[in-house]
Parts: structure tokens; sequence; C-alpha cells
């Protein structure tokens, strides 16, 4: 552990649950990095694999930037890059965001499935319009036989997944006729995997998700798919992509807000809401704020999951609040937090800003280069999805964020809307000067749930939950850092499922957190004010949007609403909201607690700031839940 990087309480934990790589790629039993060997890994790749063409003087920077938590890449870059990976799939190993429109019968399925397994979150758009296009289902058997005359031998691969999804839809929407696969060839459970690590889950998850597709088409031959029919199918992908706990599903289903169906598939007060559907956070497309009718707020009483809002219109229309001089006509989505809005095929980039580290308006602005050349280099990769790196090299979208905005001083938030001027200007200049488009979008804030851990700073621009509180991350259950969290005095659980059933595979562990005296609270901080942040985040930083869940109470709700009919349709390009007790999530990443409470756990806790662990530790992202990490 580097004395330069100033952890926050769950930083180290975070980086090496997350972050860290195997030391001999080709030794299993090989522990992991330091972190500084990770930014050292950054760095090469940046120089080799991005041709990004750092100086040796601007390398020495960035790698002091990256080790004092200045700023920080992507979690996918910290991952993947310098891997054999990146040098095969090219620019979609490192894409935090997707998006796809479904209106078609199996490409947007198989393509989401592809993403998911690749780390990319994706988000789609279930609205009528487009899911209406496709055509009625016809019914069919498809049946498992491992054998070795089965009609299909599943590849032990991520394209002979895809590659079952798509014999699957094709049979139902295309053929009619069904078939038999076998699994003989894909490894057991437990196998370690080479290339995106971790362990295999098996096939039988993979067989389950199958069969429960082909259970939901089946029963809609004939009919009109429906998108609460998608919605299934879609979370069903995300299933099967995190049984093995080795990747993340981080999803966002897009809908119509007049759709009951697709408003009441997350109210758990109703009953019968199958598990898969956690793979997913919800929100609808609402242009005109007049136009949510009455039974969209009936989930934002703590009996379901409160839908998010996205305003299309608005996110073509301009870049930051009242600056037309950007549209982005063709977007038609966003991706799972809602921070980017994206066409569909569609990917982006991410890098984040820990403001409150950074000392003056000149750092800011060159770890806010240094950010943006190293995404603007992985966009110009190659894609083995060919509609992809179209429309990826087109716009050349990324998403420059800031975390820690409400702990940072008024001076450092002065920055923001010279920084965004200056970075605008900039990117004119470095793109006619490298032969590349100019990025249609630049900058962002994102809910920062996992690297606003790192620096131990508030994420993305909320405010701090509460003074004394439980973060709950999740870990797979075979992972070696349980036995360290153990031995150290954390609490531990299994994952509970909406149904209050245990998920074996994951395990919730529980770490008693603070922040420091006067950190701007979410009791300080009425709903109003919060929207108002964001709303003056959109007007002077984030041309794509802004991210953030709102912590709201009962009897907030209709002061919320009266602003949002006067406010919404010009200032919020996307919105969230989270009842800040009371809301009904079971294992919630946060929990308010007492001081008396606090003290208690941390007596019996140690901080965990330095472990070696296996590479079949890796990750198991806090979007696994369905749920960004804040809300």
């Amino acid at each position: 552990m580097s004395l330069l990087t100033p952890w926050g309480p769950l930083g180290f934990i975070t980086f090496a649950r997350t972050y860290a790589r195997r030391l001999k790629e080709d030794d299993l039993s090989s522990t992991t990095e330091s972190f500084e060997q990770s930014v050292d890994r950054v760095i090469k790749a940046c120089r080799k694999q991005l041709k990004v063409g750092f100086t040796e003087e601007e390398e020495i920077e960035v790698r002091s930037m990256l080790l004092g938590l200045k700023f920080s890449v992507a979690g996918r870059f910290w991952w993947q890059l310098g891997t054999k990976t990146v040098d095969k799939l090219g620019l979609f190993s490192l894409q935090n965001c997707a998006f796809v429109v479904v209106n078609q019968p199996v490409e947007p399925f198989c393509w989401t499935f592809d993403a998911l397994m690749l780390g990319s979150g994706v988000g789609y758009n279930i609205q009528k319009e487009f899911v209406y296009e496709l055509p009625k289902p016809k019914k069919a058997k498809i049946v498992r036989q491992d054998t070795k005359d089965a009609d299909f031998i599943v590849p032990d691969s991520r394209e002979g997944w895809v590659q079952l999804l798509r014999k699957t839809l094709e049979s139902h929407f295309v053929s009619g006729k069904g078939f038999s696969y076998s699994t003989i060839c894909v490894r057991g459970k437990g196998a370690p995997i080479k290339s995106f690590g971790g362990v295999a889950s098996g096939p039988e998850e993979l067989c389950y998700g199958i069969n429960e597709i082909s259970k939901i088409l089946n029963n809609r031959a004939g009919k009109k798919v429906r998108p609460i029919d998608c919605l299934d199918i879609m979370n069903i992908i995300g299933y099967v992509v995190v049984s093995g706990n080795v990747r993340r599903s981080a999803q966002i289903a897009i809908g119509d807000c007049d759709d009951i169906q697709f408003l009441r598939a997350k109210r758990w007060d109703l009953g019968d809401i199958p598990n898969w559907r956690a793979m997913s956070n919800n929100s609808v497309v609402c242009n005109d704020f007049a136009m949510l009718p009455e039974e969209f707020w009936e989930g934002y009483n703590g009996n379901g999951e409160p839908y998010g809002l996205i305003n299309l219109k608005l996110s073509q229309s301009v870049g930051r609040l009242e600056e037309t001089e950007y549209p982005d006509y063709d977007v038609q989505g966003v991706n799972p937090c809602g921070e980017q809005s994206l066409e569909s095929w569609e990917t982006c980039c991410l890098g984040e800003l820990f403001l409150p580290n950074l000392n003056s308006k000149e750092e800011f602005f060159s770890a806010l280069k240094m950010a943006y050349r190293i995404c603007k280099h992985s966009l110009t990769l190659p894609c083995h999805q060919e509609q992809t790196e179209k429309i990826v090299h087109k716009n050349m979208r990324m998403g420059l964020g800031i975390t820690g905005q409400l702990q940072a001083t008024k001076e450092q938030n002065s920055w923001l809307s010279d920084g965004y001027e200056m970075i605008r200007k900039y990117d004119k200049e470095y793109s006619k000067a490298h032969g590349f488009n100019p990025s249609i979008k630049l900058t962002t804030i994102k809910p920062s749930g996992t690297l606003s851990l790192l620096a131990g700073v508030t994420p993305g621009c909320h405010p701090g939950f509460s003074q004394y509180f439980i973060r709950r991350i999740r870990i797979a259950s075979n992972s070696s850092l349980i036995k360290v969290c153990k031995d150290n005095g954390y609490n531990i659980e299994y994952q509970r499922n909406f149904d209050g059933s245990e998920d074996k595979n994951t395990m919730v562990v529980e770490f008693p957190c603070s922040y420091p005296l006067g950190t701007i609270l979410a009791k300080d901080m009425s709903a109003i004010q919060q929207l108002e942040n964001i709303e003056w985040l959109q007007k002077n930083w984030s041309d794509n949007s802004v991210s953030c869940t709102v912590y709201y109470k009962k009897e907030e709700l209709q002061t919320v609403r009266e602003w949002m009919a006067k406010k919404y349709n010009t200032s919020l390009k996307a919105c969230s909201f989270l009842l800040h007790s009371e809301h009904g999530f079971i294992q919630a990443p946060f929990e308010e607690i007492s001081k008396d409470v606090y003290d208690q756990m941390v007596s019996v806790t140690k901080p965990i700031n330095g472990i070696e662990i296996k590479e079949s530790d890796f990750e198991l992202d806090e979007c696994v839940s369905g749920h960004c990490p804040i809300k």
C-alpha cells in the first residue's frame, strides 16, 4: 500500500476487491497487484495500447495524480487496461455504459448479453412504440440434451452463450422450430476463467435462463410481446451473467410513464415479483411533467421502487442548460445510472475527478486534460460490434465526472464552469490535431458509488448519507476476502432476494462508516435543495446528465411534485428519488446508525489496510443488485 494514497475508510478493500489484477497472468495461484502496480499497468497501457502520447514528464504527473487520488480512470479501465482482452475486443472491453432500443426480436437481446458479459452496464428502451414492432412469437420446444448428437453444442465461451440465446430467439421469432442443445463443453462450476477473472458458474444458470426466456415467449405465442416481457427477458439475461459472481449486470429499463404493468413491475407490496427483477433500475420517459399519471407516484411510499424520470427532449436539444450549440438529436435512452444520454447501440467511457483533493484551479485543469486524453484515445479503438464502432467513432462521447462535490469548497466548485469551457475548447483543438471527431458530449456527474469509496469522499453530487452509517458491500461467497472480513470482525450475511430467500452465491458485508464533522449530510439538505444543486450542476458543468438520487421524506413529496411541475421540463435531463428511510429495500447499501452503534461496531472490528488476494476474488460490482449503489 502506497503512503502517497489517501485511502478512505473502505478505499483499500474496494481497490482489492474490484480492480487489482493477478501479478502473473498465467499463474492462477498468483497474488494480485498493489495499487502502485495497477497505476503503472494503466500508464503503460496508455502508452502502448491507447497510444495517448504522454511525454515522460506527463506520465510522472499522471502517476502522481492517480496515486494521490486526484483523478481516476473508470473502473473498467482499472480492470482491463494492459490485458490481452483489450487487444482482442478493443473499445467494448473498456466501456462503462451501453444502450439499445428493443425494436428488433433478436439483436438487442444478444447485444445486451454480450455487453454485460464484457462488463458494460446496459440501458434499454422498452417503450411500447418500439416493442410493438417485434413480430408475434411462435411456440418452440427448446430442450437441453447433454449428448454429442444434440442439434447445437454450446461452445465454452462468451460467444457460445450469446449464440445459444440467439438460436433460442430465432426459434421463437423466426422459424418456430425447436432444437436441442448440449452443454457438455461448458466448464463446470468453480473452474477458473482466465480472461475476465473469477470462476465459472457452470451451465446450470445458463440453462435455467434459456428455459425461462422460452417460457415467456411460449406464453405469448401468437400475441404481441409486451414491454413487461422484454423487461423480464433482459432481467433474466442479467441474472445469468452474474450467476458466477464474476461480472456485474447493471441495467436500466426505460418504459412509458403510462404503462401500468411496467410501473408495477417492482411493486413488492403487490407480491409475486420474480427475483430476477432486481437486475434493473426502472425509469420512464417523461418529456412533459404534466403527462405523468398518478399511478407513477404509487411507488414513492416505500412500497416499491420509486421509478426515475428521463427527459429525452431536453437531452436531445441542449448540452448544459440553455446551451443549444451542442444538440444530441439521436439519443433515445440512457446508461444504467442515467448520467449519459446515448443512441441505440452506443457505448460511452467515463473518468472521475476527486474535487476535494484538487488543490488549485491549475491542478483541476491539468487533471481534467489527463483524464480527457485517456478517454479520447480509448474511443478510437476498434470494436467487434460493427454498429457500435460506427456510432462511437462518430460521437466520441465521454463523461468526465466529479465526485465529492458537496464536500468541496466554494472555491473548488467555482472552477467547474471555467473547467467545462476549457475542456470544450481543448477538445476542438485536440481532435483537429489528431484527426478525431469532436466529442458530442464531454462532462457528467455520475453516482460514483464505488470510485468515491477509494478516497472516502461523498459520492458524486450527493450529500453524505448520515454522520454515522453502515455501508454494505456485496462480495462473492467464494472470495477469500470474506474470510478476511470475518477475521477482522465485520458482520456478514447472505444476500436476500425479493422473496426473502437467500442467495448463497453472494455475501453482504457491513462496514461501520462516518463522515468528517462538517460534511453536508442528507438531513442538512431538503429534497428541493438537492434538486436545485442538480439544476446548478446541469447548468454549470454537465453537458450529459446529472445522476443523483434525491433523498426525500414522505412529508416532502408534495413540495417535490410542485417544484418539478415548474422546473422539470427545462432543468432536469434525468432524476431519481429514494426515501431516506422506510424505503423498503432490504440490505440497502446505506443504513443510518447512531454514534453509540457506530462506536460499538468499530470496537469489535479492525480496519483492512493490506491483504494479498488471488485473482479469483475478482469484483462483484455494487450494481449487481440492479440499483445504483446510492439508490
